[in-house]
């Protein structure tokens, strides 16, 4: 593997690392609303399944199995970018830290 294909495998495994554990930390900053809390619980799923997905991808039995991993990653990061936006909408979270967090989930997907 070339260095250009390493240092991009390293970069979204790093940034998918990074963007699961801000959004664990941001969970924690929610109210202890139920319906809030609800959400919170669905964004952390979705949220470090994206980086799971991509690790496990590191793995991959094949070129298959690699691309049914990074397609399940990216699967996650749409549904991770709906909690995240109705989290935003019902003004549940601070919204300079929410606006963040699409930059991060729009780079999983033009990987």
């Amino acid at each position: 593997m070339n260095n250009e294909k390493l240092t991009i495998k390293r970069d979204i495994v790093e940034r998918t690392y990074s963007l699961a554990l801000r959004i664990i930390k941001f969970v924690k900053t929610l109210p202890k609303e139920t319906s809030v809390f609800v959400l919170g619980g669905q964004l952390v799923a979705s949220g470090t399944s994206i980086a799971a997905n991509v690790e496990e991808a590191q793995g991959a039995f094949g070129k298959d199995d690699f691309i049914y991993k990074m397609q399940t990653a990216f699967k996650e990061a749409l549904e991770t970018n709906l909690w995240l936006r109705l989290i935003f909408d019902a003004k549940s979270g601070d919204a300079s830290e929410l606006k963040s967090f699409p930059q991060e989930s729009t780079f999983i997907f033009n990987f």
